[in-house]
């Protein structure tokens, strides 16, 4: 198997050149696009199995173009790479179309890394940020539970949360595990959460919530 082949979508002409130079090693570049305007032709014609997108750029940026790419290119891999260190627009990408998410001022040390791990189907977040992030996901997650979160599901997810099985959940509730199930994995699909420690963490903030 050849080497992964990776775009570069920056309007900087020496920030791309370090980009470059960086991976070159790795993976093989197949290009530079320097607006946001080019990149859905770029990639139809270079045939990238990554894209590495900054935000800012000019005319399209890359809020605007990494959403397109995704549904045009849905195989295509997205790492955002940016300035811009704000939590909730890089759960807002990674949320809904990017791969991973990389600060410039640490991209020497994580963008060949990034890269792998996307490749692999997971997500990459700057280490960095990961506090700025679940901050962002936890606000997100509470705008929804006052409109969203049905009195069952907040049983089952205080039980969940003080360690009960699903199992030892449902003798609780006088239900079947099956319906402890539902109601779990209908609570992470629809507030975003991912994994079981998300999952209690989240109960975690529900209950001090409650208790205000």
């Amino acid at each position: 198997m050849g080497r992964a082949r990776v775009l570069i979508v920056e309007d900087h002409g020496l920030v791309a050149e370090a980009f470059a130079a960086l991976l070159e090693p790795e993976f093989a570049v197949v290009g530079t696009v320097g607006d946001g305007e080019s990149v859905v032709r770029a990639v139809r014609e270079r045939k990238p199995d990554v894209v590495l997108l900054d935000l800012y750029l000019p005319g399209v940026g890359g809020l605007d173009a990494g959403p397109e790419l995704k549904a045009r290119f849905p195989g295509v891999k997205i790492v955002v790479v940016t300035v811009n260190d704000s939590g909730k627009t890089a759960d807002e990408a990674l949320k809904s179309w990017a791969s991973g998410y990389v600060l410039k001022r640490s991209m020497g040390l994580e963008l060949p890394k990034a890269i792998c791990a996307v490749l692999r189907g997971e997500k990459y977040i700057t280490p960095a940020l990961e506090k700025a992030l679940m901050e962002a996901r936890y606000a997100r997650v509470g705008k929804k539970t006052s409109t969203r979160l049905t009195a069952r599901q907040r049983e089952v997810l205080q039980l969940l949360g003080r360690g009960c099985t699903m199992k030892e959940a449902a003798a609780i509730l006088k239900v079947t595990a099956r319906t402890v199930a539902f109601h779990k994995y209908r609570i992470m699909r629809e507030f975003g959460v991912k994994t079981n420690t998300e999952l209690m963490q989240f109960a975690m903030k529900e209950r001090a919530a409650g208790a205000n």
